[in-house]
Order: structure tokens, then sequence, then C-alpha cells
């Protein structure tokens, strides 16, 4: 099986797989390799280790050298760099009238190249902004535009959960999120309310779908009729799967009853069947 390392750069998103040739990489250590962008500086986060071959999902590309001290002060100073480049690629955004949005700015660890990163709604024509960008920096400029998840994950911010963004901090892939997911939670199917702040479906629903599979095994079908140990009896109106609670109606006239999960001691009717097949 061939040997890999695991790099994430700037300190989110997915963890690349490279070849680490015949250094020997710890977690938590540095790493210069070359990727699209140019010459970058990357931050170790599965040292050396084998794979299956399968699970590569194209050729490796082989590290260029551990970071040095003198790298890590150089990605430091290009970070600085950055935020100075960036203005200014803001305000030629500005008085070129281009309708698009700056994001951030990333300088290559040589300063052989500037990324300009933005979104748009639209394709964007910015040949003559590159004419003001280029005199201005002594590296090549490239402009990149990204999607609003991506944009997201680099801006940060809370989502409404109250909690830092999840692209932001933990999320290492994109997933598709439905909306029979959310539905699958019980969640609104209003999509204002379940959207991030990127304007998408909200990461979360993805990545808390197996879980709500698998508590749904659990619990009688909507509709079914179920009777608890108390002796109340009824149609499940509703569940709830975190508080592992049903609302269960006795009639078209009566007010519905809240009961535990726990509580129930049969499951009858046309829908009694559970999605695991038990009774």
């Amino acid at each position: 099986m061939p040997k890999v390392i695991g790099i994430q750069f700037k300190g989110v998103g997915r963890i690349y797989y490279f070849d680490p040739l015949d250094f020997v990489f710890e977690s938590g250590e540095y790493a210069i390799v070359e990727t699209v962008r140019g010459l970058e500086l990357g931050k170790v986060i599965l040292g050396n280790h084998e794979v299956p071959a399968e699970k590569l999902e194209a050729e490796l590309k082989p590290v260029s050298r551990k970071a040095t001290e003198r790298d890590l002060r150089q990605e430091e100073r290009n970070n600085e760099l950055a935020k100075e480049a960036f203005k200014f690629f803001k305000k030629s955004v500005v008085e070129c009238g281009l309708e698009m949005k700056p994001l951030y700015a990333e300088y290559t660890i040589d300063r052989s190249k500037v990324v300009f990163f933005y979104t748009a709604d639209d394709r964007v024509d910015f040949r003559n902004l590159l004419k003001i960008l280029t005199p201005e920096f002594k590296s090549r400029v490239e402009l990149r535009q990204i999607g609003p998840r991506e944009a997201a994950r680099a801006i940060g911010g809370l989502g409404g959960c109250g909690r830092e963004l999840c692209c932001k901090s933990h999320l290492k892939n994109f997933d598709i999120v439905t909306m029979k997911m959310a539905k699958d939670q019980n969640l609104s199917l209003n999509t204002s309310k379940i959207s991030g702040v990127c304007g998408k479906l909200m990461c979360c629903i993805s990545y808390e779908d197996e879980l709500y599979k698998e508590l749904k095994k659990e619990f009688p079908n909507i509709n079914s009729y179920v009777k608890t140990k108390k002796g109340d009896s009824g149609k499940v109106i509703s569940v709830d799967y975190i508080k592992r609670t049903l609302r269960i109606q006795p009639n078209p006239d009566t007010m519905p009853i809240t009961c535990s999960l726990d509580e129930i001691v049969e499951v009858r009717g046309k829908n009694q069947v559970n999605e695991n097949g038990s009774n």
C-alpha cells in the first residue's frame, strides 16, 4: 500500500494526501508542497501512514520538503502582505464597477503568485481589472471565483444555532444536502429557515442524517396507532427523535397527548411496521 501524509491548508477544509518520499512527518508539523496554485505551506494532519490504493482519488504528488522556521515566518509575512493586497483589490473592483464580491487574497509561500478570491452570480469580465492589478504587484496575479459555501468557510461567522459555522470549525468536505433529509428530520421545509449564511441548505442537515435514520427505526410510523403503559391509545401525529417523545391523538375531538417512546407497549394499524421491519 502507498505511504502518504495528510495535509490541510489554511487550517480548514479537506485533507489532501501527498507522497512523503523519504521524509518522516508527525501530526502538527508543516510541509512545503506543490499544488495547482503553486508552492504552498500546509499543516500535516495525518503523519506517515499507508492507505489502500483504491482510496486515492488521483496520482500522489510528492512533498517538496519539510517546512523550516524561516518558512513559517515567511508565511506570517505573506499573510500580512495579503491583507494589504486585498485592500487594493477591493478598491480596484469598485473602480471598475464589477458585479463581484471580493473575499480575500493569498500569496504562495515563495510569493511568485498572489491569488484573489471572489464570488459572483454570473461570469465576470475582469480583463480591465487585471490591467490595474498586474502592474501593482511583483507577482503573477490570478483571480479565482469560488462558490457560496467556500466563501462562507473563508469568511466565517455564526450559524443559526449561535455556534461557529461548521464549515469553518470542523467540516472537511461539503456533502450533498437535500430537502428529503430535512423532511426526515422533521425540520421546517421553508428554505429560508433551514439555510445557512451561504444561502444553501445547512450542512448539519447532511451529517446528522445518518443519526436520524437510526433513531427513526425505533419509532412507530406517523399515522400508526399505539397504546401506552398507562392505557392511552391513539394515532401518532408527530414525533421528536431527540427528546424521544410522540404526540398521539386518541380521537379527532380530543387534544393530543405527549408520551415517551419508552411508554409505548403496542403498535398496530396499517402502518405498524417500522423501517427496520419490526412491529
